[in-house]
C-alpha cells in the first residue's frame, strides 16, 4: 500500500517538522491498514489558523465559528472506481494549528499527539465514519481513533502519543 500526503499550510501557521511530517503519513498508513484498504491512496493535508478554518466551516458547513478539524471526502456517498494506476484520492483534511495547540494544553498532552489526533479523526470522515450520525457510530469511530493511536504509541514512543493522566 502507498499513501501519497500532501501537506501544505495556509494563514498564520508555523511550519512543521519533518518528524510531524513523518508521524501524519505514519498515521495515515496506520488507519489504512487498520482497515484492510491495500490501494493507492492521496490525502491532501492543510494546516491552518483559527481564522482560515473559521471561514471554510462558515462557507462549507454554514457554522459561524472556527473547528480544530474540517474533512472534504472525494467519494461521499459514491462507490470508487479506480483509474488503472492512478491513487484512490480520499480527499483533504484542514486541521487548526492554532486550535490544536489550545486542545493539547486543554487535555495535557502534546500538540503533535493531538494534531496526529485530529488527522486521524479527519481521515475516518474521508472514509465514511461520521460520529454524528448516530451514538453507535460514535463509539465505532471514537474506538477506532483509540486504537489507532494506541498502535502509533506503541510503534513510535519518541512521539510522545500517550494520553497524559
Amino acid at each position: 500500500m502507498k499513501t501519497k500526503l500532501r501537506i501544505t499550510r495556509q494563514g498564520k501557521t508555523p511550519a512543521t517538522t519533518p518528524g510531524l511530517r513523518r508521524l501524519f503519513r505514519k498515521a495515515a498508513e496506520e488507519t489504512l491498514s487498520c482497515l484492510a484498504i491495500e490501494e493507492a491512496t492521496e490525502i491532501s493535508l492543510l494546516l491552518t489558523d483559527d481564522q482560515t478554518i473559521h471561514q471554510l466551516n462558515y462557507a462549507y458547513r454554514d457554522k459561524d465559528a472556527p473547528t480544530d478539524v474540517l474533512s472534504f471526502a472525494m467519494e461521499e456517498g459514491e462507490e470508487f472506481v479506480a483509474t488503472k494506476g492512478e491513487p484512490r484520492m480520499l480527499g483533504d483534511i484542514v486541521i487548526s494549528r492554532q486550535r490544536a495547540a489550545e486542545q493539547a494544553q486543554l487535555y495535557g498532552h502534546s500538540q503533535e499527539r493531538e494534531e496526529v489526533f485530529l488527522f486521524i479523526h479527519g481521515l475516518l470522515h474521508l472514509l465514511g465514519y461520521d460520529h454524528e450520525r448516530s451514538k453507535e457510530e460514535e463509539r465505532e469511530m471514537f474506538a477506532l481513533q483509540d486504537q489507532i493511536i494506541a498502535r502509533l504509541s506503541e510503534r513510535f514512543p519518541e512521539y510522545n502519543l500517550a494520553v497524559s493522566k
